[in-house]
């Protein structure tokens, strides 16, 4: 396997999420397009117009499988992109859609992810009004590629950023872990196993509209996805400069997912998800925006992770089953490729 040290080719890891994805983008990315939205590095770019603020947001889906237990490419990249622009705080309004679809793809593949986004995009009430297709040559791509890209409004008196986690706020998981990542695991080996793993494929949009709405003070939310819950609080602890501690006896985690991630080696922290979320609150709020949280059919397993802390700014700290502390570090690269 190539290491972190090799910077004259672009390798897998330069997508995965982790720390080569991140030297990727603060090392050619960032100086190139330098401007205070895009260095915020937030899910997505909040801009000040002359009617108000809007959220923008991309993101380009390359899963393999296309279709899998729970969705399939096409309901995905409705989702991730309204979950981002959610994440901003902002109410998800229009999409756009981009396909890049191989030579010799089958047509009915094709009408079935189409049927799949437009019935994600009528669940989260969004609408897609505008894009482009290209169709290349049998072998130049992976059966079909899509990118989404998408706007919101941002209403008054909302600021929510990976930046803002302030010490003493309690950490919120909307749900269990690693659904998403291991559902496309076995699928993609052909594993099977006595219980079905489903993906958590899922609109969190008007979750986070009763979320913001509930008057709490809401400092960050951010959906876990490449790299999972680990590497995503660790770009939230790097960028608020905030120490923070999760606790793994409160880590919600489906008995069969653990199953499947102990089994073959994956721990769960760094393991994608596609339906959940993470929010920042102070302490004395948190158990009024569970409350919130769980009236959703998306966050009925919510539960208080951990804390933001002084100590160690930039830092993740676990702390064990057995009392200890360990580090939870960024991963130098995605431990299962082509997820999401």
């Amino acid at each position: 396997m190539q290491n972190d040290t090799q910077d004259d080719k672009i390798i897998l890891d330069h997508g995965s999420g982790g720390k080569m994805a991140h030297r990727l983008t603060t090392d050619l990315l960032l100086p190139a397009f330098h401007n205070p939205a895009l260095a915020m590095l937030d899910d997505g770019a909040r801009l000040d117009l002359a009617g108000g603020r809007i959220a923008f947001s991309t993101d380009t889906y390359v899963v393999d499988p296309l279709f899998f237990p729970g969705g399939s490419i096409g309901d995905l990249a409705i989702n991730g992109t309204v979950n981002d622009v959610a994440m901003c705080g902002a109410v998800p309004l229009y999409l756009s859609v981009g396909m890049v679809i191989e030579e010799g793809f089958p047509m009915a593949d094709l009408k079935r992810v189409v049927v799949d986004m437009q019935g994600a995009a009528k669940t989260a009430g969004v609408q897609v009004v505008t894009g482009d297709t290209k169709v290349v040559p049998r072998g130049a791509a992976d059966k079909l590629f899509i990118n989404t890209a998408g706007i919101g409004v941002i209403h008054a008196g909302v600021n929510v950023s990976g930046a803002n986690a302030r010490p003493g706020d309690a950490v919120i998981l909307s749900g269990s872990m690693a659904d998403h990542g291991m559902t496309i695991l076995t699928r993609r080996q052909g594993l099977t196993f006595e219980t079905d793993l489903t993906s958590d494929s899922a609109p969190l949009n008007h979750m986070v509209a009763d979320m913001l709405a509930s008057g709490c003070e809401i400092h960050v939310l951010r959906d876990p996805t490449r790299g999972g819950v680990g590497t995503t609080l660790n770009e939230i602890a790097e960028k608020s400069r905030v120490g923070i501690r999760i606790h793994e006896r409160r880590l919600p985690i489906k008995p069969a997912v653990a199953g499947v991630c102990e089994l073959l080696g994956f721990d769960p922290l760094y393991v994608a998800n596609e339906g959940k979320l993470l929010a920042f609150v102070p302490a004395d709020q948190a158990e009024r925006l569970l409350a919130v949280i769980r009236q959703s059919p998306y966050g009925r397993a919510a539960c208080i992770i951990g804390e933001v802390i002084d100590d160690h700014p930039g830092r993740v700290f676990m702390k064990t089953r057995i009392g200890g502390e360990r580090i939870v570090d960024m991963l130098t690269g995605e431990q299962l490729p082509r997820i999401c």
